[in-house]
C-alpha cells in the first residue's frame, strides 16, 4: 500500500443497515426506481447515495417520513440534517456517510443525480452493500 492511500473495503455494517432500512422505506411506500450509488471511490464527504421517486409531493414526503421513521427504528438514528420536507419536490436525509435523495419525478429527471455520478457502481434496487 502506498503511504496515504485509502483501501476500500466493504462497507461497514452500520452503513450496509443504514441503506438497507432506506431502501425497504422506499419500498414500503412504494417508491419508484430506488438506486445506491457506492461512492467511496470518488468522494471523501460521504460513501453512499441512496436515490428514489414519488410520483407527488404527498408520496415524496411519505417515503422520506418512512425511510427516516425505520432507520430510527433500526438504528436509533436521526439525520444529521433534513432538507425539503415543507416543499417535498426533493428531500435530502442527512445520516453523514449515507445521503438518502427522495425527488418527484419532475426533479428527478431534471438534476439528474445518476447522470452526475455516472462513475459509481449502482444497485438497482439495491444490493446489500
Amino acid at each position: 500500500m502506498i503511504s496515504g492511500e485509502k483501501v476500500r473495503g466493504p462497507h461497514t455494517s452500520f452503513v450496509a443497515a443504514l441503506v438497507n432500512a432506506a431502501v425497504m422505506g422506499a419500498e414500503d411506500k412504494l417508491a419508484r426506481d430506488t438506486v445506491v450509488l457506492d461512492l467511496r471511490d470518488l468522494v471523501d464527504s460521504f460513501d453512499v447515495l441512496v436515490v428514489a421517486s414519488g410520483r407527488n409531493d404527498r408520496q415524496v414526503r411519505a417515503i422520506a417520513e418512512e425511510i427516516e421513521r425505520l432507520i430510527e427504528l433500526a438504528l436509533d438514528v436521526k439525520p444529521n440534517h433534513v432538507e425539503g420536507l415543507a416543499g417535498a419536490e426533493w428531500i435530502a436525509l442527512d445520516y453523514g456517510d449515507v445521503i438518502v435523495h427522495v425527488f418527484d419525478e419532475a426533479a428527478r429527471e431534471y438534476y439528474d443525480l445518476e447522470h452526475l455520478w455516472n462513475a459509481a457502481p449502482a444497485y438497482r434496487p439495491a444490493a446489500i452493500l
